[in-house]
């Protein structure tokens, strides 16, 4: 999952999740990667993310 910072770079974030799970659940788990970081805050104002399934 890709997030965009206050930078203006994108920071990108492999999430670990059953097939079943929501997509919901998916961003917040990288939203919270990239909070618990060193990195510049994450944008939290947005109107569409992405998710692709890696296999």
């Amino acid at each position: 999952m890709a997030l965009p910072a206050v930078d203006g770079r994108q920071y990108v974030y492999r999430v670990y999740a059953p097939k079943d799970a929501l997509l919901a659940d998916l961003f917040w788990e990288a939203w919270h990667c990239h909070e618990e970081s060193a990195l510049p805050r994450a944008w939290d104002l947005f109107d569409a993310a992405v998710i692709r399934l890696v296999g």
